[in-house]
């Protein structure tokens, strides 16, 4: 029988009830044609481009041809053959937000922000008496538009100038006594996300202040991290939060939030001690479109899939433990997708034909129900075998993979402890008709309720398309 190794991550609060874990893989649909409907692959691996500072990479930004890059406390200029340009110092320690109007860039370092202006290459503070200081900062219509911190003030700069305010040059967004905690354009609007709620306004030429609220246009549900929101698939996502609790994942569907968080990603949220720190980036690649959220504080990475709607973990690997993915920031320059590291100057391609992180290992995980769903009747099985259909042959001339091997251990108690590791190769390089194979796997005991691991640490290729499980019932 097909065992149901496809599908998403779901570890549930009770183990019992779900215990389907998947890091460093994805699902893709095969709409048609298709040995299986789906199948997993591995996540890319971190190419290395080039190091930029003394880290980490803070935020980037591209435009004109050229990418800026905040590493520690200064910005650069990177070329596309990824030299880079000190243009002058920038103060905080946390993400940054960045925008530009085509020729200045506005770096708002949550208070103190900056203005680089590529026509004559002066890089300058905004020092103008009337500036409040910028959290998140976006642009719209010739205008920066940027919201003050600790505060329910949205500000824009003078037109195609961003060292200019004007003292009346703001509004309050008072739907909701709660302060602004982000802000970003879409689609020539502005969104203000308060703790509790979310406004959403447009340019309305207005003589003085040139935004107005649009009607209607507000919801109770507010923002927990400031660098959650973040722009995909024609739409925007954020780490939600409002009156009645906080810490599930929204789409912006019209002028609310539609949840797109599942319960087991929600659980693992919530446990989280700090979220307000987490940061967000999105990319595409292959037609895939992710939404990657990090949790600094909690040192773990959840990932969105909009094409399958799935969720599934990004992991580093260090001292035997996963923990947060290496990226904290990306751009889309030069050919590649590129994000930056958490800790140090290193910028990185996302590569899928890369099967490590600049050298360090990438494990892989896969973890799921031996029975299909609604078909264990609660009677010991003896599992005799469980074949891997996956794509074999993926060894590599020399060194580390080239026999590839993966590694299989069971839980028969629903996930709470697992059996010894047992390995198998996947073929050297060409063997492409090498069958991955366990036998004589035992008969289940306690709760008789098989759940199998799959992983891998060798760089290698990783395709699986599903798993072969015989098994035989007793009537004990």
């Amino acid at each position: 029988m097909k065992t149901p190794i496809l599908g998403s991550s779901y570890v549930a609060r009770s183990v019992n009830a779900a215990d389907n874990r998947m890091v460093n893989l994805f699902p893709e649909i095969v709409p048609e044609s298709g040995k299986e409907p789906a199948f997993l692959q591995r996540a890319p691996g971190l190419r290395l481009l080039a190091t930029i500072g003394n880290g980490p990479i803070r935020g980037m930004w591209s435009f004109g041809g050229k990418a800026y890059v905040v590493s520690g406390a200064s910005l650069y200029l990177m070329n596309a053959d990824y030299s880079a340009t000190l243009l002058g110092t920038v103060s905080g320690v946390g993400p940054v937000s960045m925008a530009d109007n085509g020729t200045q860039l506005f770096v708002a370092c949550n208070g103190p922000s900056y203005i680089y202006n590529s026509q004559t290459s002066v890089f300058q503070q905004i020092t103008d008496p009337d500036f409040p200081g910028a959290m998140t900062v976006s642009y719209l219509d010739g205008y920066f538009v940027f919201i003050e911190p600790n505060s329910q003030k949205v500000w824009v700069t003078s037109l195609l100038e961003g060292t200019q305010i004007d003292p009346l040059d703001f509004a309050s967004a008072e739907g909701s006594p709660d302060n602004l905690v982000s802000s970003i354009v879409d689609h020539r609007e502005v969104w203000l996300f308060g703790t509790n709620s979310v406004e959403v306004w447009y340019d309305a030429g207005l003589s003085d202040f040139p935004l107005t609220r649009i009607q209607g246009a507000y919801n109770e549900i507010g923002c927990a991290a400031t660098f959650s929101v973040a722009k995909l698939d024609n739409a925007l996502f954020w780490l939600g939060a409002d009156a009645r609790g906080n810490g599930i994942v929204y789409r912006a569907n019209g002028y609310t939030g539609q949840r797109v968080s599942t319960h087991a990603v929600e659980w693992q949220i919530q446990q989280y001690g700090t979220i307000s720190d987490a940061l967000a980036y999105t990319y595409q690649q292959d037609g895939h479109a992710f939404y990657v959220l990090n949790f600094p504080t909690a040192d773990a990475t959840w990932v969105y899939d909009v094409s399958t709607n799935a969720w599934h973990e990004r992991a580093g690997f260090s001292d035997g433990q996963f923990v947060r993915h290496r990226s904290n920031c990306q751009v889309n320059f030069n050919g590649e997708i590129i994000v930056g590291d958490y800790e140090t100057g290193a910028l990185y391609a996302f590569d899928l034909e890369v099967y490590d992180d600049n050298g360090s290992t990438q494990k892989w995980l896969r973890s799921w129900r031996a029975l299909p769903t609604g078909q264990n009747n609660l009677m010991r099985t003896a599992h005799h075998s469980l074949q891997l259909d996956c794509q074999t042959g993926v060894g590599l001339v020399s060194g580390q993979g080239s026999d590839p091997e993966v590694t299989l251990r069971w839980s028969d108690d629903g996930g709470h402890t697992w059996s010894s590791e047992y390995w198998r190769k996947m073929g050297k390089i060409g063997e492409y008709g090498y069958r991955t194979l366990w036998r004589r796997l035992g008969m289940t005991t306690k709760l008789r309720d098989r759940v199998y691991e799959l992983s891998g640490t060798d760089p290698v290729k990783i395709y699986i398309t599903g798993a072969e499980l015989i098994v035989s019932g007793t009537n004990a």
